[in-house]
């Protein structure tokens, strides 16, 4: 069950809207459910004499006198609204049970109390079969402002209470800081629009796309241009310093052709100016290239400095955990536009779903996560080919099961959910990656001979996993990383053993494949270091600024734009 709060300022305009016919004749027999008093509230839907503005004048008698008060200015924002929604699937309730639901909401919300006698008025209007819409008018019989503090958390904690006491479908708490979704007026426009989505949602995929690759504000709001978006920017009154911004979809206009503007705040509570900028201020340069030495490629720098996330996750304090989850979703965000193309669009949708995980009520310290936003960045330059990058996608995947523990510790309902999402979508784009990759590896598998040591070795060293990995698909591609470590000069039980002290083993969803990225990825860099120190080559300093062409052609949308 979903409410939705809202406020505004026109009580017979909400009024015809929930009694007339709906957008595209959805509504159908709108009637009043429950009110402040059933018998003093006119019903247009029902009373053939009843009219819209006898009900608003009804509804804002308190609003009036209040307005008489003040000198004629009518209180602001004075019209408060919630539609409470039942989940898909939900069986119909009925009209006394949709009566309870209204009294049980505006009393939590501090808009009627109950036994409250001066409390603010209200109707409970249903036109369809899955949801009411509740109307009050912000204004006490004694003149004062209902308490509303918080009144959107306060529904949802009793829309929790009347699912469980009503047999419905459970559905995720949230903690304030979802960001807002699309009105009914905005999904609309997007299906006659023939669009997928809104461009409030669209905004904010791109918002998030850019900020996880740029460095600092001036970048973000040119690169957002770039890519054909419309940015205006607030300034300080007395500093002349950037105090807010607006962006627009490429298109989008209102009924006087004019852009439809969207705050950062608006697209989500960190896509701010001051949450930006905390991110973008907590940044560092990555470490320069030393003489004779290889570095990694960003796809190497980027796993290992990702490993250390885990064990965050899993002891650290929760400033430091919430930051590199922070910094974690950029990542994802950045792998999907240097991930090979086969396998883009299910990153991108891992990264969509990982932005709601990314945030809670937990306050970030961002300087904790400074070297993993920075190696995230890092990213936007690597080969889509490096077979690093399945090193780099299984571990996301073990980050992301910890992330999900990590919220389901702390009640963070709908941030486990999302990164739930998000890891079903890392599996399946891993699944996609790793199978010509794995099966040209199986190709070269060693002897039988060979196979049955190997097979010995893992019996030993993993016990409790032995008869997963050797039942897993990926076992011949295991046999053919150990026999080519073992052609390098190494033993294969010394690099079985070196690849399970990296993380543990009990999250991961291929115990065969994770060993064979760890063992790949961990002695093709030592091969690289090995033939750098022999040819004594020395690398001079370069600069790691960001250029500011990438996000036209790799900043990908899923938004489909209807032309003429």
């Amino acid at each position: 069950m979903v409410p939705d709060v809202s406020t505004g300022s026109d009580t017979r305009g909400l009024i015809v809207y929930l009694f007339g016919p709906g957008r595209r004749d959805e509504h159908t027999d709108p009637h009043i459910v429950a009110a402040w008093d059933m018998a003093g509230a006119p019903d247009p839907g029902r009373d053939p004499d009843a009219t819209y503005t006898q009900l608003a004048q009804r509804l804002d008698h308190h609003v009036d006198l209040r307005t008489r008060e003040l000198g004629g200015r009518k209180p602001p924002k004075h019209v408060w609204h919630c539609p409470v929604r039942t989940a898909p699937g939900d069986r119909y309730l009925t009209d006394a049970e949709w009566a309870e639901v209204a009294h049980r909401v505006i009393a939590a919300t501090g808009i009627a109390p109950e036994g409250d006698e001066k409390a603010c008025r209200w109707i409970a209007v249903r036109h369809a079969d899955d949801h009411i819409h509740i109307l009050a008018t912000t204004v006490r019989a004694d003149g004062r402002r209902p308490r509303t503090h918080r009144d959107g958390w306060r529904a949802q904690q009793e829309c929790r209470k009347i699912e469980a006491e009503f047999g419905l479908r459970r559905l995720k708490s949230g903690d304030l800081t979802a960001p807002p979704t699309p009105t009914g007026a905005e999904r609309a426009k997007a299906d006659r629009q023939g669009q997928s989505v809104t461009a409030r949602q669209w905004l904010r995929e791109q918002a998030y796309a850019v900020a996880a690759a740029v460095r600092t504000e001036t970048d973000y709001f040119t690169v957002l241009q770039s890519l054909g978006i419309k940015v205006k920017t607030r300034l300080g009154p007395e500093t002349g310093d950037v105090i807010g911004y607006g962006l627009a979809a490429p298109g989008d206009t209102n009924a006087s052709g004019e852009p439809v503007w969207y705050g950062g705040s608006k697209l989500a509570p960190d896509l701010s100016i001051n949450r930006l900028r905390e991110r973008l201020a907590a940044q560092t340069t990555p470490d320069q290239p030393t003489t004779y030495t290889q570095p990694a490629s960003p796809w190497q720098k980027a796993e290992t400095t990702l490993r250390t996330t885990g064990a965050i996750l899993d002891t650290g304090d929760d400033a430091t955990a919430q930051a590199h989850l922070s910094a974690f979703s950029e990542l994802l965000h950045t792998t999907a536009m240097a991930a090979p193309t086969s396998i883009r669009s299910e990153l991108q949708a891992a990264a969509r779903a990982f932005n709601r995980a990314n945030r809670s009520a937990v306050r970030a310290d961002h300087r904790k996560a400074a070297a993993l936003r920075a190696t995230a960045k890092g990213l936007i330059h690597a080969e889509p080919g490096d077979s690093a990058a399945l090193t780099l996608l299984s571990t996301a995947i073990l980050i992301t099961i910890a992330a999900v523990r990590w919220h389901e510790q702390r009640g963070h309902e709908q941030q486990a959910a999302a990164a739930h999402q998000a890891l079903t979508h890392l599996r399946t784009g891993y699944r996609h990656a790793a199978q010509p990759v794995l099966a040209g590896l199986a190709r070269h598998s060693p002897r039988a001979e060979v196979g049955l040591r190997y097979e010995a070795d893992v019996r030993q060293i993993f016990p409790k996993y032995a008869a997963s990995i050797l039942a897993d698909p990926a076992w011949p591609a295991l046999t053919a990383a150990l026999a080519h470590a073992e052609t390098a000069g190494h033993q294969a039980r010394h690099v079985l053993v070196a690849a399970a002290e990296q993380r543990e083993l009990d999250t991961a969803h291929s115990l065969a494949e994770v060993l064979n990225w760890r063992i790949a990825n961990h002695y093709s860099r030592h091969r690289k270091v090995a033939v750098t120190r022999h040819n004594y080559v020395s690398r001079p300093r370069t600069s790691h600024e960001t250029p500011l062409t990438w996000p036209v052609k790799s900043v990908s949308s899923d938004r489909r734009r209807s032309r003429g």
